[in-house]
């Protein structure tokens, strides 16, 4: 259930994303840029109220920084077919777990940076 949270949250924030060379948010040592990229599209696409350029421009930041581009491409996948999540999450093949673990992180990450857009 927890896990199907965190798809919910990043779905959501991903479905706002986009822009580029867009402003920065610093949270410490921490900074995100405003990014466009495969997710960024997904989360705009996705069609939630919530979703913005600014959301999905921060989460996008984040997935540069947690996620390779093949990662990326796999969990934008996620917002056209969430059952697709699922489907990795629960999958016995060694990669799929090597991409979830990273996956959690980056949602969680995310879910941190990105909350108020």
């Amino acid at each position: 259930m927890r896990t199907a949270g965190l798809l919910v949250i990043c779905a959501l924030a991903l479905s706002a994303c986009g822009g580029t060379g867009t402003p920065k948010r610093s949270l410490g040592a921490t900074s995100v840029s405003f990014a466009s990229g495969p997710i960024s599209s997904a989360c705009l696409k996705a069609g939630r109220k919530s979703a913005n350029r600014n959301l999905c421009g921060c989460i996008q930041g984040v997935a540069n920084r947690d996620l390779s581009s093949a990662d990326q491409r796999l969990a934008a996948t996620f917002f056209r077919d969430p059952h697709r999540a699922q489907v990795i999450r629960q999958s016995d093949r060694a990669s799929h777990e090597v991409f979830w673990k990273k996956y959690k992180a980056f949602a969680a990450r995310a879910e941190g940076t990105c909350r108020g857009f």
